[in-house]
């Protein structure tokens, strides 16, 4: 819909670390503006991948089959060390990432720009449609 080019990476901060730095320090060089990591349990991609790039990094808390229920993903990206910054987004807010990273990109690209404006008042248009269509329910409360 916003029509960025994209790429996606399976990599593990703790199973492939070589691979991850390799990854985040070439970023850059491949025209790569900003990177949105997802993880769960340890969640500790997004926080390695930022220590190796000046690129913004977007961490994804994802809810994974540890009994924490995505609590240990979310704490990880929060507490990131001063230095080594991380935008954390709500746990499995992929969607959100997606939307502030072309926000972020949409800052030198006025094409895109226009592009989100038109998204952002479609998005106001669906909350005018579901209010109209609320008020023709007949809803009356009983005691």
């Amino acid at each position: 819909q916003m029509e960025i080019p994209f790429e996606i990476k399976a990599l593990s901060a703790h199973r492939t670390p070589e691979k991850v730095a390799g990854y985040a320090q070439q970023a850059s060089q491949r025209g790569v503006k900003v990177i949105i990591a997802g993880a769960g349990g340890a969640a500790h991609l997004p926080g390695v991948i930022a220590a190796y790039t000046g690129i913004p990094v977007i961490g994804v808390p994802v809810k994974s089959g540890k009994s924490l229920e995505g609590l240990d993903s979310i704490l990880s990206i929060l507490q990131m060390p001063a230095g080594i910054p991380v935008a954390a987004m709500a746990l499995d807010g992929a969607r959100n990432a997606a939307i502030f990273a072309a926000r972020i990109l949409a800052l030198s690209d006025p094409g895109l720009a226009e592009r989100m404006l038109a998204f952002q008042l479609s998005l106001s248009r669906k909350v005018e449609e579901a209010d109209e269509s609320i008020k023709e329910i007949k809803y009356r409360y009983k005691i």
